[in-house]
Parts: C-alpha cells; structure tokens; sequence
C-alpha cells in the first residue's frame, strides 16, 4: 500500500556518504537516503532489514536534508526498501534547494511522485511494475538470478525510450556462475552494458 501521508518526515533505515556502486553512475560519489519499508520480498535482497518500516525510527525532511549539507555533494541516491511507497515531493524539493542532483532507485512497482534526474528502474519478478515507469525511466538495472533473467530483461527493454541505458548485474551470491554468462549475452547484444557491485569488491557501504 502507497503511503501519502509521511510528507515531512520518513521512515529512515540509514543515510550515509559513500561511492555509488551499481549501473550507470558507478563510482560517483553520492549521499545515500535509505528509506525503510518494502512488500516487494525479493528472496535474495541484501537488505532486508529495511523492509519492516516500523523498526526503523521515522526521521524530519529538516534533519536528512541537514545531514546531506554536512557532506557538501550534490549526488544523492534515495533507495530503500521502496522509496517509492512514499510521496517524496517535499524530500526532493528541499534537495533541490541545495542545487543536488537526484537519483531513484525503484522496483517501479509505485508511481512516482517527486523532483527526479535519474531513475534507475530495476524491476522485480516477486510484483508487477506500474505502467508508468516505463515511459520515465533513464536506467533499466535487471538482476541476473538465473538463465530465465535474460529473456525476462529483454521483454522489459522492448518497452522503454531508447534513451534508456539498460544493465544486467549478476546476483552476488551467484556472481561466479552467471557473470560468464552475462559477458556472453552483453556482447552478443551491445545496447547492454555490465553493472557491478563494485562497493562489495571494494568493502565498502
């Protein structure tokens, strides 16, 4: 269910400078805002901690955006969980404000509803994504699970803009196996690109 009502303030899971490690804008330097709250369930999430809303303290829109000044960058990522499930208008306004850059990470599975420069698009098998976000999206990031992923991403592709940079990136915990696989079809198929999970290479969040 969308949550409407959490307008100046959201379910904070944690908020954190780091180097962003997936899909097009990896290795940029970013402010991460990881929102709590997900019914998505995606067995093999990395965070499924952040999927309960309700054991993550509810944080003010005036203290992230606080948080975000401390680190002078104009890159933020909002994440999650969902972050979707909320109406992210007054976030994404107040970081406007401080001339930031802002990126979405999203199952698509919820309108969006905010001030947006990048949205990463990165659909789920465990619920169907709304039609809208296929009209929008800058970044198509399909996670490779098994050989079935290949056909399931393509069907996806068929339905974006052009402009729409698409990645394959390999579960972590079968990285081994499908990354050989991967190579394979990016180079087979050159509107493709390989996106890694370079912070887990680097240790680092």
């Amino acid at each position: 269910m969308k949550e409407d009502n959490l307008k100046n303030s959201l379910p904070l899971m944690e908020q954190f400078y780091s180097i962003q490690g997936e899909g097009y804008y990896s290795g940029r330097p970013a402010v991460f805002i990881r929102l709590a709250g997900c019914d998505v369930g995606c067995i093999w999430c990395d965070v499924k901690e952040s999927w309960d809303r309700n054991e993550h303290a509810v944080e003010s829109i005036e203290k992230i955006i606080s948080d975000v000044k401390e680190t002078n960058c104009k890159f933020v990522v909002i994440t999650g969980g969902e972050p979707a499930i909320y109406d992210l208008t007054n976030l994404t306004t107040e970081l406007k404000l401080l001339a930031c850059e802002i990126a979405l990470e999203t199952s698509g599975v919820y309108p969006i509803i905010g001030n947006f420069d990048w949205i990463c698009f990165s659909p789920k098998k465990f619920k169907k994504p709304n039609e809208k976000v296929f009209g929008i999206a800058n970044e198509l990031k399909v996670i490779v699970f098994n050989k079935s992923d290949f056909a399931w991403a393509q069907e996806h592709a068929a339905r974006l803009g052009k402009e729409c940079k698409l990645y394959l990136q390999p579960e972590w915990s079968k990285e081994k196996v499908m990354m050989p696989l991967i190579i394979d079809f990016v180079k087979k198929n050159p509107n493709w690109n390989i996106s890694l999970q370079t912070h887990k290479y680097l240790d680092i969040r």
